[in-house]
């Protein structure tokens, strides 16, 4: 073949099989613009996300209503269907909490246990940071104050 038949050589172009440009750059903000304007304003909304996310604001709002619950007398509470609803969802939720915990927990022990029978300097300095006092837990963002 020639070299210089390629001048008149048919371009043929199939759709899906041109150039591709793709934006790489990952944007996180289509949740809060989704809102609709009359239902909010999306930077409020992202900002409060930004202190707590709705499901630390529910957490929060279950608590303060199992606790205000529990301060009424017994005969009212009694059969309040809502209020054994709630419960039972917040009690769902720990289980699911504490079971998250748990799979943490062990996948992080067989991970130290890995390094440990691999040994070398870093399994020592993992000794070392590990002989240090447990880091305390995260205390909950809000806090509600108790009245009796």
């Amino acid at each position: 073949m020639f070299p210089w038949f390629w001048l008149w050589a048919p371009q043929l172009r199939l759709p899906f099989s041109g150039d591709v440009a793709q934006d790489i750059e990952p944007r996180l903000d289509w949740f809060f613009n989704g809102i609709k304007p009359e239902a909010g304003n999306a930077r409020i909304e992202a900002g409060a996300f930004d202190v707590a996310s709705y499901g630390d604001q529910l957490g929060v709002i279950s608590k303060l209503l199992i606790e205000m619950a529990e301060r009424l007398p017994a005969d009212v509470t009694a059969g309040s269907r809502p209020l054994g609803e709630l419960r039972a969802i917040h009690d769902r939720i720990e289980a699911i909490k504490a079971a998250e915990r748990d799979r943490e927990l062990v996948d992080l022990q067989a991970r130290i246990r890995r390094v440990q029978i691999r040994g070398g300097p870093r399994a020592a300095e993992l000794a070392a940071t590990l002989a240090v006092e447990p880091v305390a837990a995260p205390r909950t963002r809000v806090t509600s104050p108790r009245r009796r």
